[in-house]
């Protein structure tokens, strides 16, 4: 059976996909607990994946994904696995990586001043160098630029790059139960615009997985704006492509903030603009749950309230109006399952689609599973 775990890291992001054929891809890697204090509520997040590579006999994920630049989407990553352009990130413990995705963005972007970020880019550059074990998602003017610059073309490197609108060429749903469809980032927007913005160019993904009969859908919206995601939905309609924004699952865009609904945040609730609203209340399907990878929702007035920085409860307000139409439910990172003892929250997918495992925990063991009762129920 298909798992998605996903990891409570605060306002930070990593998602664990565990396919039915055996295939293991992590899409980011936020790594911003302190384990050594007994107050960070964030996980162990090195540990809790070391844990499941070891159960599973291997050292290595078949992809790791960086949905683009922002620290919280890579932190602490080059200490934890082995990559290949550079000796000293090569020792016997770390983890393997067997193809890395990344949008072009990562391979051109030039302000990248952080020194992890830096590493991430360069081991993406050599990869793509090299021509195997990555894969770069759209090909604006500036990724060609780039490999005219290292003496390549796009021609040459064209099996690597998957455009917005095509699906992912190593998955498909007679050999692995899933396919994933590209969203963003688009080359158009990357080649008419002067400045890269990480969060518009991020990798926007939309999987579909099939269990006997049963199609699951899962959207996955990186750190998008309303703005992309509004392009995103009209792009995808007016190619006839309104079933790749149906959902089952979606983790939100940049740990529930209002801007990835609407330009206002709202009193009480956020108004999202038309096309974001089409899609949350035209293709969410029913019992379908929300992942708000983040810190735990304010409660009005409150200090956490008061700041400027996601997750907004205006936003939380709109998703769960939704989502109390659907009998579904909405998740929160460090709140799951309960906000004292934030724990990874892991969705099955199966012939009943998507269903949260509920583990009942004594000392360290999980012990009791089953699925979990859905919201008003």
């Amino acid at each position: 059976m298909p798992t998605l775990t996903f990891f409570p890291l605060g306002n930070a992001d990593s998602c664990l996909i565990d396919l039915a054929s055996g295939e293991k891809l992590l899409l980011d890697y936020g790594h911003q607990g302190n384990p050594e204090d007994d107050g960070d509520l964030r996980c162990d997040l090195p540990a809790l994946l070391r844990k499941g590579l070891k159960k599973a006999k291997r050292d290595f994920y078949d992809v790791v994904a960086f949905s683009h630049l922002d620290k919280d989407h890579y932190e602490r990553a080059t200490e934890f696995f082995y990559l290949e352009h550079a000796q000293k990130y090569q020792s016997g413990e770390r983890i393997k990586i067997r193809t890395l995705w990344v949008p072009a963005a990562v391979i051109t972007e030039e302000g990248v001043d952080d020194p992890e970020g830096k590493v991430i880019r360069a081991e993406a550059r050599y990869r793509l160098k090299v021509g195997k074990g990555i894969r770069v998602f759209s090909r604006p003017e500036r990724l060609k630029a780039w490999l005219e610059a290292n003496g390549l073309t796009v021609e040459s490197r064209r099996h690597l790059i998957t455009d917005a609108g095509q699906r992912i060429p190593e998955f498909t749903i007679a050999q692995h139960g899933v396919e994933f469809f590209v969203h963003s980032p688009f080359a158009k927007r990357l080649n008419d615009t002067q400045v890269e913005d990480r969060n518009d160019d991020s990798l926007v993904l939309h999987m579909t997985f099939l269990c006997g009969t049963t199609a699951t859908k899962v959207l996955f919206a990186a750190d998008v704006t309303h703005e992309i995601l509004a392009d995103i939905v009209a792009v995808t309609r007016a190619k006839g492509n309104a079933e790749r924004l149906q959902w089952d699952v979606v983790k939100l865009p940049h740990h529930c903030s209002y801007l990835s609904l609407g330009p206002e945040k709202g009193e009480d609730q956020t108004t999202p603009v038309p096309d974001v609203a089409w899609l949350y209340e035209k293709q969410g399907q029913e019992r379908g749950i929300i992942v708000s990878a983040s810190n735990p929702i304010p409660e009005k007035g409150s200090d956490e309230d008061k700041k400027p920085e996601p997750p907004h409860r205006q936003a939380a307000a709109y998703y769960r109006n939704v989502l109390e139409k659907l009998d579904g439910e909405f998740k929160v990172t460090m709140e799951h399952p309960k906000q004292s003892a934030p724990a990874p929250l892991i969705i099955e997918i199966g012939n009943a689609k998507a269903t949260i495992r509920k583990e009942q925990l004594v000392g360290a063991a999980a012990i009791i599973t089953q699925t979990a009762p859905r919201a008003g129920r």
